[in-house]
This record gives structure tokens, C-alpha cells and sequence, in this order.
């Protein structure tokens, strides 16, 4: 499968370090507007996870400036979007309209009509369709949704979800609302989506938090209310530069309780009886496991059923919904999704 690139910052770049490791697939094409990056010289790239940004060979591939011009080229069968957010929703939908199969970036799109849209898009075009929502590949959250589906631990009665970092200094777009959405859209989207795909939507949501994105602040706690539990999802921008990235979850069922943070904490259960024990995870890193899965979908033709599109649209709609809540302070708000 031939596979064009669209956006050489760090999500780019680190697609295309697992696009490299995945037999029967080649890169043929890339897309940036910043033509340094085109040059192959990734160097000043930056993002929460990861090492710093590297000089790659581009010389046997096609380099666009435009990424329209990388949608149009007829060898390329399926196009890998990390463009920036307000750019997925016409990209996507102009690459699926074009007959190749579409890679989105989270989150999949600003607004819930475009993440409608695009999958609209898909089923008249026949072709796959997946936002990268990685944390669904990551070992540490693959460890925990195999144990709750294994149920022996019982129901779940009270999950914790968080997520923080310093405001991203290294792309200018992000600390615009209106191109990014902000911290909850673009940072948060990730425990929504691992929430959703637990537990599914809840009956209503509360929030509060504040936000100042000319500080670097957007920062939420918000509730997830359901008939038998309760999920929280916390976290956001703390100020440029500064703060650290971490990110964690606490789950507490009736069996036991599992536990993890990106600071420190392995993936580990404590049981009801008193026990301590890890919980296993995949060691396969988890942008490759995702990439691998997205080309096994495209190579199969089979809908991707470990991240579908509906539900990637729904995390949007409950991230909307999320900051529309903190704006009511703490009043619980009906989820109609």
C-alpha cells in the first residue's frame, strides 16, 4: 500500500517512523508547508511524548507543499493526516472522495457536522476511514481494557482519567481555539475516548475549570454521570514550557483496583483481598501497533472495529459537550449521545 503523509510536525513524524517498520507498505509522498521539513530535516520538531524530531531521507518521495497536491496524486492509496485539527475534517474528505483510504489525527475533527461528514464520506466512497486514537494501542491502556473485559474484577463503580502538560510552545495554532479547539479537544480527547469506549456515553456530564489560552490555562474536571458509577476526566494546559506531561488512570471495581501513571506508576492491580500484582501489557509500542492495525484494515478492507469512526465522532461531541458544562459551573447537563 502506497501511503502519503500529510503534515511533517511531530505527529508526522513519528507516523512515518512506524509507517517504515510495516511490511507491504511505502511512503511515497509527504506534505508540509514549512519547506525545510520537505527537505527531510525534522530536527526542531517537538511534542509531549518521545525524543526530539530527526533528519530523514525524503529523496525517493514525492514532496508537496499544498497537501491538496498529495490527495491528487493518483499512485497514493491511502493518505495519513496529521495536519493541524481544523484542516482534518476538508483533507479527510477530500482524500476519501478521491478513493484513498484516510488516517485522521486526533481529534477527528472541530465540530461534531464535520466528524458527520466525514464519515458520510467514507460510505460513499467505500473506502476505511480511522481517527489515530492512540492511547487505544498504548500498552499501559491496553492492559487495563483487557482486564476489565476479562470480568473478574466486577463492575466498575468510580474511574479517574488525567491528563496534563505545559501549554504547547511549539506550534502557534494550537493556542487558537478556533483552529485546535483547545486543551479539552486537543489534549483530553484522548481519556473521552478511552472513557467512551469503557464504559460508553453517560447519562449527563457536569464540569468546571477555567480557561485562559493567552496564559496558556484551559483546565477542566469534569464528571461523567452514570446509573452505577461515576467517571472523572481531568486535567489540561498548565502554563507555557514549564509543567511536566504525565498522564494516569485509577479504576475502582468491586474486585480491585487498577492504577497507573506515566510518572512513575507501572500498570498494577490491588486487589479487594490485599494483593499486588502488575497487569500485563503489550510491549509493542503503541504508534506502531496502530499504524500496523490501520494498514491491516485498509490491506483486509475491514472496518476498524478496535477504533471506529462513530466513536471518535462521539468523543468529539462529549469533549463540545465537556466545555459547554464548564461553562455552567458544576450543573449537571444531559448527554444525548
Amino acid at each position: 500500500m502506497k501511503i502519503a503523509v500529510l503534515g511533517l510536525g511531530f505527529m508526522g513524524a513519528t507516523h512515518l517512523k512506524a509507517w517504515m517498520q510495516v511490511p507491504g507498505a511505502e511512503v511515497i509522498a509527504v506534505a508540509s508547508d514549512e519547506p525545510q521539513r520537505l527537505s527531510g530535516d525534522l530536527r526542531g520538531i517537538q511534542g509531549n511524548v518521545g525524543g526530539p524530531g530527526e533528519r530523514m531521507d525524503f529523496s525517493r518521495m514525492d514532496k508537496y507543499l499544498d497537501w491538496r497536491d498529495a490527495v491528487a496524486n493518483p499512485a497514493v492509496e491511502a493518505v495519513d493526516i496529521c495536519l493541524p485539527t481544523h484542516l482534518h475534517a476538508p483533507a479527510a474528505i477530500a482524500a476519501l472522495e478521491a478513493g484513498k483510504h484516510v488516517l485522521v489525527e486526533k481529534p477527528m475533527a472541530l465540530d461534531a457536522a464535520s466528524a458527520e461528514a466525514m464519515i458520510a464520506a467514507a460510505r460513499r466512497s467505500g473506502r476505511i476511514l480511522m481517527a489515530a486514537h492512540v492511547l487505544r494501542f498504548f500498552p499501559a491502556y491496553q492492559a487495563l481494557s483487557q482486564r476489565l473485559k476479562h470480568g473478574d474484577l466486577g463492575p466498575v463503580r468510580h474511574a479517574v482519567f488525567r491528563r496534563r502538560c505545559a501549554a504547547p510552545a511549539w506550534s502557534a495554532w494550537l493556542g487558537d481555539k478556533r483552529l485546535s479547539g483547545g486543551a479539552v479537544l486537543d489534549l483530553l480527547i484522548h481519556d473521552i475516548d478511552i472513557a467512551l469506549s469503557l464504559f460508553g456515553p453517560p447519562e449527563a456530564i457536569s464540569a468546571t475549570g477555567y480557561e485562559d489560552l493567552a496564559r496558556g490555562i484551559d483546565l477542566i474536571t469534569s464528571q461523567w454521570h452514570y446509573a452505577d458509577r461515576t467517571v472523572v476526566i481531568s486535567g489540561g494546559w498548565h502554563h507555557p514550557k514549564a509543567y511536566p506531561f504525565s498522564m494516569e488512570y485509577t479504576v475502582a471495581c468491586d474486585g480491585g483496583t487498577a492504577d497507573y501513571s506515566s510518572a512513575g506508576r507501572a500498570p498494577t492491580l490491588y486487589t479487594a483481598s490485599g494483593e499486588e500484582e502488575p497487569l500485563p501489557a503489550p510491549e509493542k509500542d503503541g504508534y506502531l501497533a496502530e499504524i500496523e492495525y490501520f494498514h491491516q484494515c485498509c490491506s483486509q478492507e475491514q472496518s476498524p472495529e478496535a477504533c471506529p469512526p462513530e466513536q471518535s465522532a462521539a468523543a468529539v461531541k462529549l469533549a463540545i459537550l465537556m466545555t459547554e458544562a464548564r461553562g455552567r459551573n458544576g450543573e449537571k447537563v444531559p448527554c444525548p449521545i
